[in-house]
């Protein structure tokens, strides 16, 4: 027997319908890429998202095409985020930090049909967009009298001539909630990236997990800065969440320095921020080297990768701030946990408190989580014993996009690729990276990718790709490099030979030379003795 209840399909089109009727005067704030301010409202973005979708149902995009972004944190963006996924399609945001052939790999696998990006993009798209052969259609992220008369790239319109003809009348369709919503590639994989397609249900769902009062838990009461990018899974699902609870939005753009971000925070009484442990040091830097405070922000979620103690201290006891220590993945839409103290924590000293607060958190419901040991048996949570995590849920991968890699589960469980302990009240803390892939201020670098570049220079016979500490990035790459017999090899023109091969934030700090690399029983290389060797060394500049 079925319950008697209305079957409303869970749509992204719902979110900001919701959030133009109910909080129809909460204020978006951008700093745009052309250096003003610019103020709009959840009315006015909902009224331009229709506008966006009558321009694609024009352009004669089928239900699920892909819509490409190259975007900084926006209005604009954020009226494409609704615009194409309620409308049927998919909007695939694009990491503009890679290089111009990543890019057009990218573009070209997820089949995007339509590009919009920001002008301070614009050389990374005249550079790729003869390469991307499946996208019709260009659309610069500005006013027409913006757009410069001489870009070469064929057909470019600005954004504001491309909907501003268009009526704010749509009828939003509705749809199966499982159908695609949104594609976000990851780079926290060997080889080349992998998509993720999130569903309609699936970010709905996540955008009610972290707005639970112990997830993120934003409300209308509160102001919202996301320095994590749109272009980033989504900013960790804020856009979402932000219009399902009515929270006031502030976008900082490409202005993400510790100057920028305070000026902002200050001036629009931001209650909450986002981001990586990189962008926080050059905050906290900022407050310390002018003696400042935060008058209104109380929190912000560190996520991307793990947040040092030091600075859950200096932001709580300097600041008054208190860090939200979150661990996700792109495959996780990304929110898995959020460490929140209970009720029995409140009792302990702020020493003991700490201790809980530098782990990465409880399960947000939805996100189920456990820990095995190589065999695959379930291991106990006591805080002790560590394992590989496995998770699952229904706003987690259960595939990539076109069937890359094949099937990424296990038993219906997918791996992590991180190894962590659970203590008995459910905290997680990650305690080391299983994968070969380097996080390197909060954005994966694939090892085999540099090793493959390194290995067709003619004077190397073997290279390995490790993780090295960094005191503001967490990790950098270092190559280690076994040349060929009688080859003549210098640090710098090993260096040089990733040039225009790599994003330059990809490309290692360091090369160091050795007689060889030790290698198992398989013959392939023992990553794990090259990074205990090089476990003391220091990266130049480091």
């Amino acid at each position: 027997m079925l319950g008697l209840m209305q079957d409303s399909p869970l749509l992204i089109s719902g979110l900001i319908e919701f959030a133009a009727r109910h909080h129809h005067d909460t204020e978006i704030v951008s700093r745009r890429v052309e250096g003003d301010l610019h103020r709009t409202t959840y009315a006015q973005v909902g009224a331009r998202a229709r506008q966006v979708a009558n321009a694609l149902d024009r352009l004669g995009l089928a239900f699920s095409d892909r819509v490409g972004t190259l975007a900084w944190n926006g209005y604009r963006h954020l009226e494409l985020y609704y615009g194409v996924s309620g409308s049927g399609r998919v909007v695939h945001t694009i990491n503009p930090r890679l290089s111009p052939e990543q890019v057009v790999w990218i573009a070209n696998h997820a089949e995007d049909q339509v590009l919009c990006f920001d002008m301070s993009f614009l050389p990374i798209i005249k550079a790729a967009w003869s390469k991307c052969t499946t996208v019709k259609h260009w659309i610069a992220l500005c006013d027409a009298d913006a757009l410069p008369a001489d870009t070469g790239i064929p057909g470019l319109r600005s954004y504001e001539a491309w909907i501003g003809g268009e009526s704010e009348q749509y009828a939003w369709p509705s749809f199966d909630e499982r159908s695609a919503a949104a594609l976000c590639y990851t780079s926290g994989t060997t080889g080349n990236p992998k998509g993720v397609l999130y569903s309609h249900r699936s970010t709905l769902l996540h955008a009610w997990g972290i707005a639970l009062p112990d997830s993120l838990g934003i409300s209308a009461r509160d102001c919202v800065l996301p320095v994590v990018p749109m272009f980033h899974v989504n900013a960790w699902g804020l856009p979402y969440a932000a219009a399902m609870t009515g929270t006031k939005l502030v976008f900082p753009g490409a202005a993400l320095d510790g100057k920028s971000v305070y000026e902002l925070i200050e001036a629009e009484k931001v209650t909450m921020s986002a981001g990586v442990p990189t962008v926080w040091l050059m905050l906290l830097n900022h407050l310390k080297a002018n003696d400042l405070q935060f008058s209104t922000m109380t929190r912000t979620v560190i996520g991307g990768s793990a947040c040092p103690p030091a600075m859950i201290k200096s932001f709580r006891d300097d600041y008054d701030v208190t860090v939200l220590h979150a661990w996700g993945m792109t495959e996780m839409s990304p929110v898995g946990t959020v460490c929140k103290l209970k009720l029995k924590h409140l009792e302990m000293d702020p020493a003991a408190q700490l201790g809980v607060l530098i782990k990465q958190g409880r399960s947000v419901f939805g996100a189920e989580m456990k820990i095995v040991d190589p065999d695959g048996r379930e291991l106990p949570w006591d805080g002790a014993t560590s394992g590989d995590l496995l998770v699952r849920g229904p706003w987690i991968v259960s595939s990539y996009f076109k069937g890359e890699g094949g099937d990424p589960l296990v038993d219906g469980w997918f791996p992590t690729g991180d190894v962590a302990t659970i203590d008995p009240d459910g905290f997680l803390q990650i305690t080391d990276r299983s994968k070969d892939v380097i996080k390197s201020g909060g954005e994966w670098i694939s090892s085999i990718d540099v090793e493959n570049i390194a290995v067709a220079h003619p004077a190397v016979a073997m290279a390995a790709c490790i993780a090295i500490a960094h005191p503001k990035w967490d990790e950098r790459p270092m190559l280690v490099v076994v040349k060929k017999p009688g080859a003549e090899l210098s640090r710098e023109a090993m260096l040089a030979h990733f040039e225009g091969k790599l994003a330059k934030w990809q490309v290692p700090d360091d090369v160091v030379f050795v007689e060889a690399i030790p290698l198992g029983a398989t013959g392939k290389m023992q990553k794990n003795k090259l990074r205990e060797q090089f476990k003391d060394y220091r990266l130049p500049g480091a």
